[in-house]
């Protein structure tokens, strides 16, 4: 089999790479990709494509993509791996859920998105939603819980992970900068800092001003090894808080847009250190809270997701692909996308 990595965000490289893995595994091949984003994260071993004719030239079974689109005209099945969690941000709730007609394969990751997509699947009929699990997450569990982050940063006390989105109306950062670095300074807990790479440069660069023996800003295309690092997040209403709960750890936020009692929410700065210290309780009630949320959004801790993927991506193949109903036609979509790529041959 061959399958294609289309990335059209930073993000989508952390989230690809167990994939390729997977398929690597089982003496397949992957090529990338890479459009809208800078191809400096790729390895040297990993075969970029760097141009549409390459991709049609390619000829790929399948095409996996991470963002809400993906070129039409490339061969194989478009298969849907998404960008994250649904948040809960109260703008994206029908976004998460939004059909676009690109897609012929999406691969959810449990009970907050399966039964929803597979609805959708019946209701427009040209494409299918198989539960898989995400492949971003299967790291999490392939390895021990520690992590030689800690280990290289030579850091014994407790690890503070501090992560926000760049949604100016759900951000957190500018309201818990000075509280930050006023912890930081005292030195109980070491920070550890990475932004949203959509973030203002301005946020960014605060941030980055707070770097020191108790802080270390970190900008990175694979937030995994931070994630296995850390105790405790600070966060806001930011995807990346489940991905953090998985490993059945704490997560206190700031005004999070949909609270519950799996999180430790926080409206106010100074409230944070207060709020900090009962997360790192790991009180019996808390962390059940966090194990029942968790299951309910991604019930597996198997690693094993891209293999999922792989195979309900080779079911739908022998199975579903060509015999579904045509997708919708949308015209100045599909120009728009031509002229994305600059690729005009039908």
């Amino acid at each position: 089999m061959r399958y294609l990595f289309f990335v059209s965000k930073l993000y989508g490289y952390s989230i690809v790479r167990p994939m390729q893995a997977a398929i690597r595994a089982r003496g397949d091949e992957a090529a990338w990709f890479v459009h809208g984003v800078s191809d400096e994260y790729l390895h040297n071993d990993e075969q970029q494509l760097k141009t549409a004719k390459e991709v049609m030239d390619y000829r790929a079974d399948a095409v996996f993509v991470t963002s809400n689109w993906v070129p039409y005209f490339f061969p194989g099945a478009k298969v849907q791996l998404f960008h994250g969690f649904n948040a809960e941000k109260r703008d994206e709730q029908i976004g998460h859920f939004r059909i676009r007609g690109d897609f012929d394969l999406y691969c959810t990751q449990g009970s907050s998105t399966t039964p929803k997509f597979q609805q959708l699947a019946q209701q427009h009929g040209y494409f299918r939603a198989v539960e898989t699990g995400w492949p971003k997450i299967d790291p999490l569990f392939q390895t021990d819980k520690q992590t030689g982050l800690r280990k290289q940063l030579g850091i014994k006390k407790p690890i503070v992970l501090y992560t926000s989105t760049f949604s100016r109306r759900l951000t957190a950062a500018p309201r818990l900068h000075d509280t930050i670095a006023q912890l930081a300074n005292e030195g109980r807990w070491h920070w550890l800092v990475n932004l949203h790479p959509k973030m203002p440069p301005a946020i960014v660069d605060s941030y980055k001003a707070l770097e020191g023996s108790n802080l270390s800003f970190i900008e990175t295309d694979n937030i995994i090894p931070l994630l296995k690092a850390a105790d405790v997040m600070v966060s806001d209403t930011s995807s990346v808080v489940f991905e953090f709960m998985l490993q059945d750890k704490p997560v206190v936020t700031c005004r999070h847009r949909n609270p519950g009692p799996h999180l430790l929410n926080i409206q106010e700065a100074s409230e944070l250190e207060s709020a900090i210290d009962s997360a790192l309780t790991l009180s019996p009630e808390l962390m059940s809270e966090i194990r029942k949320y968790a299951d309910w959004l991604h019930p597996y801790r198997d690693g094993r997701s891209s293999e999922r993927v792989l195979n309900a991506t080779e079911a739908f193949l022998k199975n579903d692909y060509g015999k579904l109903k045509p997708k919708p036609l949308n015209f100045g979509q599909r120009i728009s996308t031509r002229k994305k790529l600059r690729y005009w041959h039908w």
